[in-house]
């Protein structure tokens, strides 16, 4: 899902930026995954570049497994710390401000501490997950 960088740097988020928006959550189905050719940056990390404002990050976020697979065929998605240094890395080079979970803690409501203390023991997010919230 790679682009060339764009010839200008404007952006649709830059008119909403002055018009106030405090910040873009930028989802994506992969968060590691650059938008441009040529550029590291995802999505939330262009929305905070060419705005200023502040940008969430979120698509697939502590998950091994792809989103796609779990809802056609069942599989699960697991949670991991696989990510974390890279998302670490996203926020200290300023290019992210805030991160966003979403189906891991659907699946697993202690992902977040789970994953703060390194314990791999997280239940997988299964599409049967999205029926019930208990």
């Amino acid at each position: 899902w790679s682009h060339a960088l764009p010839a200008s740097p404007y952006s649709p988020t830059q008119p909403l930026a002055e018009a106030g928006v405090d910040a873009f959550h930028a989802s994506q189905r992969r968060f590691w995954e650059p938008v441009f050719e040529g550029s590291d940056m995802n999505l939330a990390g262009w929305a905070r570049k060419v705005s200023g404002a502040a940008s969430i990050t979120v698509g697939s976020i502590g998950l091994h497994g792809d989103f796609l697979d779990t809802l056609t065929m069942g599989a699960g998605a697991t949670p991991t710390t696989g990510h974390i240094a890279r998302l670490e890395q996203m926020i200290d080079d300023g290019e992210v401000d805030i991160v966003a979970v979403g189906r891991a803690l659907l699946a697993d409501p202690q992902c977040a501490e789970k994953l703060r203390n390194g314990d791999d023991a997280f239940i997988p997010f299964t599409v049967e997950k999205l029926a019930t919230l208990d």
